[in-house]
């Protein structure tokens, strides 16, 4: 720098030189800015990015969103800074961004509610892919969770793709939550039925399956005494895994023993008296 004012200053250009020399340190300052904005900003994204890594019960692709986020936000500034190292009026810039950002969300309100709802799911982990859920008024395995939406499979192997948001703001029923679960069912015997008989040929079922539990031991309990049947509540335990299973097999298994007992399931009837006028 001083090699340039040297020869600019004999020949009457110290306006210049000062211009130069204030354009050539901006310049600088700005390659300076940049390079190491762009270093900040690639650290601060990959260390949002490891946060998700580091423990097993975070959602990776939030943390790759917030990681990306965090990126540009980091390079905004950057930009920015920039910028007025060669004087350009940023502030009208930031009120234009703004502006901009506004009417972007605004043309994009359900999109952004859904990118909510997704955060809010990925936060707090209702479920997770390979779960059976039911929600936003449909069922099936989660294949796919993203930012905006969730994809189930339905045991059609149809594919159904739901909007985070409908299902944030919905009742969640995660059928593969917990471990072991109860199946409930409920069987009707005529009201000459032996009770406990019943009972015995229903556990017995139960005893039988290769996939119920023991223990817990499966609940036999009469619960409605109906118009024209007995009804029992039953609820044997499974794993999570195997409760469609069971749903769909213990039925027709509980028919056929009381079938073999003797036992009659009823259905319901009515008994009309007719009364004969006088003539």
């Amino acid at each position: 720098m001083e090699f340039l004012e040297q020869i600019l200053t004999p020949l009457g250009m110290e306006d210049q030189a000062d211009s130069i020399l204030t354009g050539a340190t901006n310049v600088l300052l700005a390659l300076v800015i940049l390079i190491v904005g762009f270093w900040i900003a690639g650290r601060v994204g990959a260390v949002v990015r490891g946060i998700g890594k580091q423990h097993e019960k975070l959602d990776d692709t939030l943390f790759n969103f917030l990681g990306s986020l965090a990126r540009y936000t980091v390079l905004a500034f950057v930009i920015i800074a920039v910028l007025n190292r060669f004087g350009v009026e940023t502030t009208s810039i930031v009120a234009l961004l703004g502006a901009a950002g506004l009417a972007v969300g605004l043309a994009l309100q359900g999109a952004m509610s859904n990118l909510a709802a997704g955060v809010m799911l990925m936060i707090f982990r209702p479920y997770k892919v390979g779960d059976f859920i039911d929600a936003a008024g449909n069922f099936g395995n989660v294949e796919e969770i993203t930012l905006f939406t969730t994809v189930l499979r339905t045991f059609d192997h149809q594919q159904i793709i739901i909007p985070n948001g409908k299902i944030w703001g919905e009742q969640i029923i995660n059928h593969s939550h917990h471990e072991v679960r109860g199946v409930e069912l409920t069987f009707g015997v005529s009201y000459d039925t032996d009770i406990d008989k019943a009972r015995d040929v229903i556990k017995k079922v139960f005893a039988d399956h290769p996939l119920i539990l023991d223990d817990p031991e499966p609940v036999v309990v009469i619960s409605t005494l109906n118009d024209s049947s007995v009804d029992f509540a039953v609820r044997p335990f499974v794993k999570g895994e195997h409760w469609f299973d069971v749903r769909f097999t213990v039925p027709e298994m509980v028919k056929k023993a009381l079938d073999e007992a003797g036992i009659e399931i009823p259905f319901p009837h009515q008994k009309v008296i007719l009364f004969k006028g006088d003539e």
